[in-house]
């Protein structure tokens, strides 16, 4: 049999999801013993690629070949038994189990006594493992008690000591600090010159240009470009992620642009937010760009009260306001739709009506007993006033669309009069149609004279629907664009690559 050499090539791979398809004819092909980055913009198809390949997904079309033998996984234990392990950007270790209980979980080693684990060769191999590949990692040690840093080294671990050939790393230096990412870079250097084959996923050019030798780049599902990292540079990178055009599919902006209503002032917070500064016009739609990671859900997670303000203040109307609580936020008429509908925006199980009202009740005179005939009322006006389709307000909300979803949503904040109002990726998991009569219903909130603040990892529909563009990067805010006067990629450079 050929040894494995991390030799990979896929053609033409299809997925579907129902009416998405998220993966159309991509061809992606690696050199053994080489970092190869896989670069596109959210959404684009890297991490639905990278699954296929380690058979969390199996594809509707297309094949994998690796090491000239045509290959088929029908799930991920096949993918590591043939030398392909993936490491997730959200780590999947066992936090009260040990170093090497995690290395070898799945797969101990059993002493000659039947059903014996015998853990001392197991941390004698960790061990081992360690000291040849240079980290300083004690095998018993428990997870919990180990940094994300240490933890990505375990993870490799694992992949290591089932002799892994190919090792895909999607976006590992998301949660590390400078010291850790660094420390990350030279044993991905490392295991290259050890032959290894590395994909690696990164929104981060400077992290690109750093360690890769070749670079792929998806958009909409499909490979644009592909070839040796010697033959491009950042822009023509970035060029090739953000490159569809606008068209008439975003409606025109006309809305005459008032005073400042909200100001963030240095604002931090106990998760992550730096000193970020910005305000907002009444009939202003702010965008907020950034890759995963930058902290932009972070910052309006602090504006409504959900995460602990600890340096910096806010003004509404140049009024001082202190959020301390999402009821507090809600009082002085600020909401959020949070970018995750169905977990933290939505009780789906219950009736559209229930949740348009839940957070309301005080200010529609229903704090102490319902009136379900004005509660009625009340959301077939905003049900009307968002185009919200539904066989019934008493439908549950889990038999809506996902668009029809996040009208309930908006319905529910006009429903308590919010002046200011911030979408988080409102437009994630929705067809076409449902985006564009979201991107209405922002122009008309903009024309009612609300303030808005627009947070998306679209580049293209922030260009289509903003009036400005605020860009975030670990943390804090490095760009205040007005859209007119910038381009895609400014933004993604000034979101990607570190000055």
């Amino acid at each position: 049999m050929t040894p494995q050499t991390g030799q990979l090539h896929m053609e033409k791979i299809l997925k579907v999801f129902g009416p998405v398809t998220a993966l159309k004819n991509a061809t992606f092909s690696t050199r053994p013993g080489t970092v190869h980055a896989l670069c596109g913009e959210n959404g684009a198809g890297k991490s639905t690629l990278m699954k296929i390949l380690s058979g969390v997904y199996q594809p509707d079309g297309g094949k994998i070949v690796m090491d000239d033998r045509e290959i088929e996984f029908k799930n991920p234990g096949q993918a590591l038994d043939a030398g392909i392990s993936m490491l997730y950007q959200e780590l999947d270790l066992a936090e009260d189990l040990t170093v090497y209980e995690n290395i070898f979980l799945g797969n101990e080693l059993i002493s000659r006594i039947p059903l014996v684990v015998n853990r001392r060769e197991m941390i004698s191999r960790t061990a081992e493992l360690c000291r040849q590949n240079g980290f300083d990692i004690q095998p018993t040690a428990m997870i919990k008690s180990l940094t994300l840093g240490q933890c990505q080294i375990v993870e490799l671990l694992k992949a290591l000591m089932r002799k892994a050939k190919i090792i895909v790393m999607d976006e590992p230096t998301s949660s590390l600090t400078e010291s850790e990412a660094q420390r990350l870079f030279k044993i991905v250097k490392d295991l290259r010159t050890q032959g290894l084959t590395i994909i690696y996923i990164s929104h981060r050019m400077e992290e690109v240009i750093q360690l890769a030798d070749d670079i792929s780049v998806l958009r909409d599902g499909e490979i644009v470009a592909t070839g040796s990292l010697a033959d491009m540079n950042i822009s023509t990178i970035v060029k090739h992620m953000v490159g569809r055009e606008l068209d008439d599919f975003f409606p025109p902006r006309h809305t005459k642009i008032g005073e400042i209503y909200f100001q963030a002032i240095g604002l931090k917070s106990n998760e992550g937010v730096q000193e970020v500064s910005f305000d907002v016009r009444r009939g202003e739609i702010v965008g907020m760009a950034g890759l995963v990671g930058a902290g932009r859900t972070e910052v309006a997670r602090t504006i409504f009260g959900l995460q602990q303000l600890t340096a910096g203040h806010m003004k509404l109307d140049n009024k001082p306001v202190k959020i301390k609580h999402p009821s507090d936020a809600i009082k002085k008429g600020i909401a959020l739709l949070t970018e995750d509908r169905k977990r933290s925006g939505l009780c789906t199980i219950l009736p559209c009506s229930w949740n348009m009202t839940l957070p309301n009740y005080t200010q529609i005179n229903m704090k102490y007993f319902l009136k379900l005939s004005k509660e009625r009322q009340l959301c077939e006006k905003f049900g009307q006033k968002v185009s919200v389709k539904w066989s019934h307000p008493n439908a549950p909300a889990n038999s809506l669309s996902g668009g029809n979803q996040q009208k309930i949503l908006v319905g529910r904040w006009l429903m308590a009069n919010s002046e200011f109002m911030i979408f988080d990726e409102p437009t994630r998991g929705i067809d076409i149609g449902a985006k564009k009569e979201i991107y209405h219903l922002l122009n008309e909130l903009a024309a009612e004279n609300k303030a808005i603040l627009f947070i998306s990892s679209e580049l293209p529909e922030l260009f289509g629907v903003c009036d400005r563009i605020l860009v975030m990067r670990r943390g804090r805010l490095v760009g205040d664009l007005k859209t007119q006067e910038t381009t895609p990629e400014k933004v993604m450079h000034l979101a990607a690559v570190e000055e």
